[in-house]
């Protein structure tokens, strides 16, 4: 398990896991590919499902939260389905990604990574003046949501806190999602 996900993101020397929980244990806190895709420290799990139902009261006490991509977009586990939800606080939408977390990790990620990531947009904006690694604890917004008619584009991108982010996001996405 995992082995498609360790290729993509370039892990070695780390012992294989063989389930979701050994996964956020072994990975807990973890960046890859410069900040493309991150998990969520173990110990900020609950803090971050709780700012994702609150910008989408429909999902509370469905979901737990375990990753994010550069965009700020988090992942989280329906706990009814079991399959992958992408909440995305600059489109205000939630998708359903038709994949538990292991198919999430070594199919949708590993396979589909410009689809599930946004990775040819991350390309695009780390090339640019403004790309850099992004840190853990941050993202890259949306200067204007996409959802107040703001542009799909690299110069309405910049570099958030991402809990401030999510916070002016969250007050924003109109809540009937």
């Amino acid at each position: 398990m995992f082995e498609k996900f360790y290729k993509f993101a370039g892990i070695e020397g780390k012992d294989a896991v063989e389930d979701p929980e050994a996964f956020l244990q072994s990975f807990s806190g973890e960046t890859f590919k410069k900040g493309l895709y991150r998990i969520h420290n173990i110990n900020d799990i609950e803090k971050w499902t709780q700012i994702v139902e609150e910008a989408f009261p429909k999902y509370k006490g469905t979901i737990i939260v375990f990753g994010y991509d550069w965009l700020g977009r988090q992942f989280a586990e329906n706990i009814h389905t079991g399959k992958t939800l992408l909440f995305e606080p600059g489109t205000g939408e939630v998708l359903n990604i038709p994949a538990d977390f292991i198919m999430f990790h070594d199919e949708e990620i590993a396979d589909y990574s410009a689809d599930s990531l946004a990775s040819d947009f991350f390309e695009e904006w780390y090339g640019s003046d403004a790309g850099c690694d992004i840190p853990h604890e941050k993202c890259v917004g949306y200067k204007v949501p996409l959802f107040l008619n703001g542009e799909d584009n690299i110069s309405n991108l910049e570099l958030s806190d991402m809990e401030v982010y999510w916070g002016m996001m969250g007050n924003l996405i109109p809540k009937d999602l």
